[in-house]
């Protein structure tokens, strides 16, 4: 299945803001620094209401007393990134899959035939669509939206095309895939997995790489190489789809420690969408790579 591009572009935008929150302490009745341009201000900065400064009036000092009392403004006041944004976000992504796969297993599971033009349709229009959503400059919601429809669509084909031959293996794949997102996520937490510059180029590499030889290998499927399974359907085709699951679940802690940098640098909450549209390409990913594997495993 397809890579994830975008946790470079989080990664490089939440760069921008990676001093957003490190403004030094005013002295009583400074005015507060000013935010940049289409930014929120600093959180712990007091807001000051509108025509500060300029103002034909000026703030008694019992208001400014007033005002330096109350208490700092929080990232939802601000408009920056919480981690409720993006769980949220992620839901709404996850649940658009998830109700366009149940459709398209039922299309396909009662129309055989229409399963190969919903797989091509929803793999090659979601790694189109993944590429468009990493690299343009805004966020575009209606885009990601498309994406998980598209995925959900691409899922649900595969899915029930797979079970119909290999009993069990969906349900097989579900549990692996969220016991791996769990493990993942405690091991990132806990520091036993790191994600630093270094190594998200190298896994950049790789997954790109890894991205091409899927390609490769699909045309190689359809030429009858393998049995249809192309290079996977070699001796050493568990072991490439091994690789892949490790790649897809190394997605997942690069996507983790993306979404705790944006966080942490206060990223406007537009980016939640974006930071949810890549956690749960992610996670169809490394469920694509273990619906691979165990079909591998159970075939031999």
């Amino acid at each position: 299945m397809a890579t994830n591009p975008v946790f470079n572009r989080i990664d490089k935008e939440a760069q921008q803001y990676a001093g957003f929150n490190q403004a030094p302490q005013q002295g009583y009745g400074s005015p507060s620094p000013q935010a940049p341009q289409g930014m929120p201000a600093p959180q712990g900065q007091p807001q000051m209401p509108m025509g500060y400064p300029g103002a034909s009036e000026s703030m008694s000092p019992e208001q400014l007393e007033e005002m330096y009392r109350q208490a700092p403004a929080g990232p939802a006041q601000t408009g920056r990134l919480t981690l409720d944004d993006v769980v949220m976000k992620s839901l709404m992504i996850f649940g658009v899959v998830v109700v366009m796969a149940a459709i398209s297993w039922n299309v396909v599971g009662a129309q055989p035939e229409l399963g190969t033009p919903i797989w091509m349709l929803g793999m090659f229009g979601s790694l189109g669509l993944s590429f468009m959503i990493a690299f343009k400059k805004t966020v575009s919601v209606p885009l990601i939206l498309v994406h998980a429809i598209l995925q959900g669509l691409f899922l649900g084909a595969v899915s029930v095309t797979f079970n119909a031959v290999y009993d069990g293996v969906v349900t097989t794949a579900v549990v692996a895939t969220m016991a791996t997102a769990a493990g993942m996520f405690i091991a990132w937490k806990v520091g036993f997995i790191k994600v630093t510059s270094k190594s998200r180029r190298i896994f950049g590499m790789m997954a790109m790489g890894y991205l091409v030889f899927l390609l490769v290998n699909l045309g190689a499927s359809f030429m009858g190489f393998g049995d249809g399974w192309g290079l996977f359907g070699s001796q050493w085709g568990w072991l490439i789809s091994l690789l892949g699951v490790g790649l897809a679940s190394y997605s997942l802690a690069v996507d983790f420690d993306s979404i705790d940098r944006g966080i942490r640098a206060g990223a406007p909450e537009k980016y939640s969408w974006l930071m949810g549209h890549g956690l749960i390409a992610s996670l169809v990913w490394l469920y694509i790579e273990f619906l691979r594997l165990f079909a591998i495993l159970q075939s031999d």
